[in-house]
């Protein structure tokens, strides 16, 4: 499996976890509470999954094809900014729900705007990258530049999807597949 297509594969299981996160703002919405518990676990791996392992990952990949073409370099700039938005939004999603555990007192308008906020940047940031940046390093990249790339990378072992879960994702990964089996395909 190449680097892109490893990299492609954590945007879909993102996209699984999105949707469930979706699925939430849409229950918020109702009025319905959802267990908060498991949504901070969601959006701790999320942010930890992206900030440890994910984002590293591709700033090596974006950085190794700087300069190949001047419309990619702009992606990779708009790519790197987006990543340290996403880390605030990500920090500070998981503030609110600790504060809401805790029993502080926030509005639930606030808090579900602020959920769906990190949900849709996230998507279109996954959705940038699919439709823009990926396309045109797989146009660029030659074989060589694969193999050079898996030898700088350090290969990922995606503690909730991959193979070997960590034991303080195996819980969430058991939790979320009852929350999909109760809740329909959507999460």
């Amino acid at each position: 499996m190449t680097t892109l297509s490893e990299l492609h594969q954590d945007h879909i299981n993102l996209n699984r976890l999105l949707e469930m996160l979706t699925h939430k703002v849409t229950r918020l919405r109702e009025g319905v509470h959802p267990d908060f518990s498991l949504m901070a676990d969601v959006v701790d791996y999320v942010g930890r999954y992206a900030d440890e392992h994910h984002h590293p990952r591709e700033d090596v990949m974006y950085e190794h094809f700087r300069g190949r073409d001047a419309q990619l370099d702009k992606g990779f700039d708009q790519c790197e900014s987006e990543h340290a938005r996403l880390k605030q939004l990500s920090h500070d999603l998981a503030e609110s729900i600790d504060a809401v555990l805790h029993d502080a007192v926030m509005p639930m308008d606030r808090f579900t705007d602020q959920l769906e906020a990190f949900v849709t940047t996230e998507r279109e940031h996954l959705d940038f990258e699919e439709r823009e940046l990926f396309p045109g390093i797989r146009r660029l990249a030659s074989d060589e530049d694969w193999e050079q790339l898996e030898e700088e990378l350090p290969q990922p072992s995606d503690p909730l999807f991959g193979e070997k879960q960590a034991a303080e994702y195996r819980d969430l990964y058991r939790a979320l597949m009852e929350d999909m089996n109760r809740n329909g395909a959507a999460g």
